[in-house]
């Protein structure tokens, strides 16, 4: 019988230069961590994962080790369990898929549904530039064939952020859709900024309907349903309200279902329930009519995962777009993908394209891993 010989688990840092001033951090950040999590089976294959750092897991490996690599509804449970316990270890259920994959010699996009193999790419900002720059970059994106992009907010003052929003409007017209992600529904360990209220969140989103922007993203903290809901309500076919990215628990999607918290949902396979899970929950949130588009703020390893999920369990018709984060010069798909050998980019239609290779159809490259191992998983 095939079983799950080892797990080895990783941590690489690749130096930033220049540094990162993401959007939702107050600190530049001068390293990209990844966490590379190597499942082997007693035949020699190997699956791969990306995502969370795997804090906690070590005393949990026991779990797996003999294991049929197969069993993957109870590889999920007990992931499941340890997130409980210890840390969020959703990047070693992406590389049990990808194993899974290569064991029946099929990619994950078929395993998780087979709806399509294909997406639309929308082009994801993390940084605020100046006015001018933001603008060079709707059109650099516009004229690549990317067919929307997601501004983020978050300056000092509120009309700066809905300034910039402006001048890219009337930059590109109809010509791109526009997103806007506020922001405001979690917040990075040292930053203990009060989130928007309903009343500020109700404000803004009048704003962007001005501009007709196609999603609100988080205007409000992750907990907040009911003002979720009367801003959902309010905003009605004009905007659609977005979160979720890192929402835990199923039952909280659930939840936020059944009072109508949101129109499109976000949650990231590598940091949440998993690509099992989200299987599930993606066809739930499609058949509420609301749309599933994850978050996929990572490498391209977590980026290939959610890409495979989404296409094979809802297709364009349950995501429009997918985030494909991109914002040159510090993050470009070179910088964002380090770990693989090819950096996953859209086609000149802005499509993201995926191929009938087994598991997750990706090639880590060896060289570039070892010259950037490390002993810790840090953005500093």
């Amino acid at each position: 019988m095939n079983v799950i010989e080892r797990i080895e688990i990783s941590q690489h840092q690749c130096e930033l230069d220049p540094p990162f001033p993401a959007a939702w951090d107050s600190q530049p950040r001068h390293k990209f961590p990844a966490a590379i999590v190597r499942v082997i089976d007693s035949e020699g294959r190997e699956g791969i994962g990306s995502g969370d750092a795997m804090y906690g897991f070590d005393d949990f490996r026991s779990l797996f080790i003999g294991q049929d690599p197969l069993a993957i509804e109870r590889h999920s449970t007990v992931i499941d369990n340890i997130g409980f316990h210890a840390g969020r270890c959703w990047p070693l259920e992406v590389a049990l898929w990808d194993l899974i994959g290569k064991i029946k010699a099929q990619p994950l996009w078929q395993l998780l549904g087979g709806t399509s193999s294909r997406l639309k790419a929308y082009a994801s900002s993390g940084t605020h530039r100046p006015t001018e720059q933001v603008v060079a970059l709707a059109e650099q994106i516009r004229d690549a064939g990317i067919p929307a992009m997601k501004l983020r907010f978050g300056r000092h003052r509120l009309d700066d952020d809905l300034a910039v929003l402006a001048a890219v409007r009337n930059a590109v017209g109809k010509e791109l859709d526009l997103m806007v992600d506020c922001n405001q529904g979690w917040r990075m360990p040292w930053d203990t900024q009060a989130p928007w209220d309903l009343a500020k969140a109700s404000e803004v989103a009048e704003e962007l309907i001005h501009h007709h922007v196609l999603w609100m993203e988080e205007p409000l903290y992750r907990g907040d349903y009911p003002g979720m809901r009367a801003l959902n309500d309010l905003t009605g076919e004009r905007l659609k309200i977005a979160g979720g990215e890192m929402t835990r628990e199923p039952y909280e999607f659930r939840e936020m279902l059944r009072q109508q918290c949101l129109d499109v949902y976000q949650p990231d396979a590598v940091c949440s329930i998993g690509l099992l899970g989200l299987s599930r929950l993606a066809k739930e949130v499609t058949t509420a009519g609301k749309w599933f588009t994850p978050h996929t703020w990572g490498n391209g390893i977590g980026l290939a995962a959610n890409l495979h999920l989404t296409a094979g369990a809802v297709g364009p018709a349950g995501c429009p777009y997918l985030e494909y984060p991109f914002d040159p010069p510090e993050w470009t798909p070179k910088v964002r993908d380090f770990p693989l050998t090819t950096a996953i980019k859209p086609d000149a239609q802005g499509w993201l394209t995926l191929s009938d290779e087994p598991g997750l159809g990706i090639t880590l490259d060896e060289a570039r891993l070892a010259a950037t191992r490390a002993d810790q998983a840090t953005w500093q």
